[in-house]
């Protein structure tokens, strides 16, 4: 059948990558056909053939021959054994196709492209290693396998022995680089799936826990890639325990962790700029906090996933998450009751703007009481929770926020200053409120000293806190004043501050 498949595909001109896809569907349901298998077929070579091109790979990369052979090529064939990331390169190379083509979860350890033009639809061109250009769709966080993978291992080890031997050498110029973090990572997580095969221990579930709320806490001091990275860690671990059978009581309290921490990252990557992964990341917290039962985590997932459109999208849509947040908390006291009424506001004075409509005004300052009456409800431990609760002086944020769009200068000063009074930590937050600050400066005509602030603000950042949120902030408040001053001798100024380096690489100047 694969035989006739791929005469009819090279009679069509498809390339080895379609023909393999197709003869994966047709050859699958019925004989149990691999992704990797298909790929062989489509080629229409044998086993020797495959092992043969992976040894020539070796050789050309000046490695030692390899110890694949036919029978454990055939174990990956048949889904018995799962390649390491040195082997699975190679097979890659082999074939022109990602992992994701033979069947395996993850990027591949080499950083660039196998792929043939044509094959996804996205044109192939090569990416250097450690390239972050790679198109959005090349871009997988590696997923840990849910049973334990003796090829792996053994690559891990030799990442680690070949590293002693290079000290024992006297090689002292080595660093913690990619492969040694990833072989280090990879041991740690097998040994974890070691001692959760049956179930997780109580005391894993609360270490798991404690470290959720200790990432809530770092959100506020810890630049946002570095906790990106520790909590998306910390989420694989915990998918990976979900992956196995749980008394009900542990599934959920994991869902419970895998909705914090999905949201968590949706944060992260609001910061970052990112809104199609915030968006999706929140999907995921949705999913897993449907299946806890909890309206107030359900509620807190949709309210912080309001703040996407909010920041990067349609007001009207942040309005609506906002409500459907507000319906879903119904009478518990929680977070989100607090929260959605402001993001409501925010909402409002968005499509409102400056020259808001009476009736606008006072709406928006509805929801801000209902906010305030919300806030005075809450628990103590969430009104100390900047990740997973509200604070006092986010409540002050987003109010004075709420006041500047609206045009409400006087009012806006007042509350903005006394919520930066209240932020000792969270440099992405005290940047945002000072450019409010100077905003409403802009509104009553001193540019002077709108430009003054938003200067001495842009100044206090460091390079992993210029991300997209900030800096797009930065962009609209500098157009804004050159709009009404384009002349005035301290833009040079502030132009020059936007030009320094930032989270997000170079970019133009657009102020």
């Amino acid at each position: 059948m694969a035989r006739r498949i791929r005469a009819k595909g090279l009679a069509a001109g498809r390339i080895a990558a379609q023909i393999a896809e197709e003869i994966h569907e047709t050859c699958g349901p019925q004989f149990g056909t691999t992704k990797i298998k298909s790929h062989r077929l489509s080629h229409g070579i044998a086993l020797a053939d495959v092992i043969e091109q992976v040894r020539a790979l070796f050789e050309r990369d000046a490695k030692p021959p390899p110890g694949i052979g036919e029978t454990l090529l055939s174990a990956y064939e048949s889904g018995l054994k799962r390649p390491g990331p040195e082997y699975l390169h190679y097979l890659c190379s082999v074939y022109r196709v990602e992992p994701l083509g033979l069947g395996y979860d993850g990027p591949c350890i080499c950083g660039h492209g196998h792929r043939q033009n044509g094959v996804t639809g996205i044109p192939y061109r090569e990416y250097g290693p450690g390239s972050m250009n790679l198109p959005r769709d090349d871009l997988y966080f590696p997923a840990s396998s849910v049973e334990p993978n003796d090829d792996s291992d053994e690559e891990h080890e030799n990442i680690l022995r070949r590293t002693l031997l290079e000290l024992l050498r006297g090689n002292n110029a080595l660093k913690l680089d990619g492969p040694i973090v990833g072989a280090a990572e990879g041991i740690r997580r097998r040994m974890d799936e070691t001692l959760v095969r049956a179930t997780v221990s109580p005391n894993m579930m609360d270490q798991w826990e404690e470290a959720t709320l200790a990432f809530g806490r770092q959100y506020t001091t810890t630049a946002p890639l570095r906790l990106l990275c520790d909590v998306l860690l910390e989420l694989s671990a915990v998918r990976n325990a979900m992956s196995r059978r749980q008394p009900t009581d542990l599934q959920e309290r994991l869902c419970r962790m895998a909705a914090q921490l999905s949201g968590l990252s949706g944060m992260i990557m609001i910061n970052l700029g990112d809104h199609r992964l915030a968006r999706s990341f929140f999907r995921t917290g949705r999913t897993a906090a449907d299946e806890t039962g909890d309206r107030a985590l359900r509620a807190w997932v949709t309210a912080r996933e309001s703040l996407v459109p909010l920041y990067y999208g349609d007001a009207r849509e942040a309005l609506n998450l906002a409500k459907k947040s507000r319906d879903l908390a119904g009478a518990v006291s929680c977070a989100a009751q607090a929260m959605a009424p402001v993001v409501e506001a925010r909402a409002l004075a968005m499509i409102s703007g400056v020259d808001s409509k009476k009736e606008v005004v006072e709406q928006a300052k509805r929801a801000l009481s209902r906010a305030r009456t919300a806030f005075s409800q809450m628990g103590n431990h969430e009104k100390e929770d900047m990740a997973f609760g509200y604070t006092e002086r986010q409540l002050y944020f987003y109010q004075g926020d709420v006041l500047t769009k609206l045009g409400q200068t006087l009012e806006a000063d007042v509350i903005l200053g006394q919520a930066l009074d209240k932020y000792q930590d969270h440099i992405l937050d005290q940047t945002l409120i000072r450019f409010d600050q100077a905003q409403c400066r802009l509104i009553d005509g001193d540019i002077d000293e709108s430009l003054k602030l938003a200067l001495a603000a842009l100044e206090k950042l460091n390079v992993e806190y210029r991300t997209e949120l900030v800096m797009q902030a930065a962009f609209k408040l500098g157009e804004s004043i050159a709009a009404k001053d384009p002349k005035h001798p301290l833009l040079v100024a502030f132009r020059e501050e936007l030009r320094k380096p930032s989270a997000l690489g170079e970019r133009s100047n657009g102020v």
